[in-house]
């Protein structure tokens, strides 16, 4: 045992951490931006993928070339798709910009949404707790179990017959 340790008390740690101001200071994050004033983010749900931009305007939402009424026809997904401006408080203040693959429309509605909540939070990162909270930044991970030989689906056996 080395008998040159030393013993700090409570406030010397304190001193080192720095006032809950200053820490809050380093720890801001800048918005991320493109030349043309855009936030651009990823956002995936099951098997879809979304690549999302948004700018500030007048709340346009452009799904792959299609207006967001023409591409998602169910009142359900346009509603699950707002849902972050929403929160945030920020709706009509966004046009958005964006190309879905993969997967079918739900997935997609929810890959957008994702996409959305972080495009917005690199736009301003002041919403990030909210957006958070909300559960909107989280990539829901759950995915259709595959298939297993000897199985009729994923886990259902074929039908027993004893002759």
């Amino acid at each position: 045992m080395s008998e040159t340790q030393q013993t700090h008390s409570l406030a010397d740690l304190k001193d080192l951490v720095g006032t809950p101001a200053e820490t809050a200071e380093l720890t801001r994050r800048e918005p991320k931006r493109d030349g043309q004033g855009r936030s651009y983010a990823t956002g995936r749900r099951k098997n879809a993928v979304a690549r999302v931009w948004i700018k500030p305007g007048k709340g346009e939402i452009v799904v792959n070339g299609k207006k967001v009424g023409q591409y998602f026809a169910r009142p359900v997904l346009r509603m699950l798709i707002t849902q972050p401006f929403l929160v945030a408080d920020r709706y009509n203040q966004f046009d958005v910009y964006c190309t879905v693959s993969g997967g079918g429309l739900s997935g997609q509605a929810g890959a957008l949404r994702h996409g959305i909540s972080r495009a917005l939070t690199y736009y301003e990162p002041e919403l990030r707790p909210i957006l958070k909270l909300a559960g909107f930044l989280t990539r829901d991970s759950r995915v259709v179990e595959r298939k297993k030989y000897g199985r009729a689906k994923a886990r259902r056996s074929f039908q027993f017959s004893k002759r």
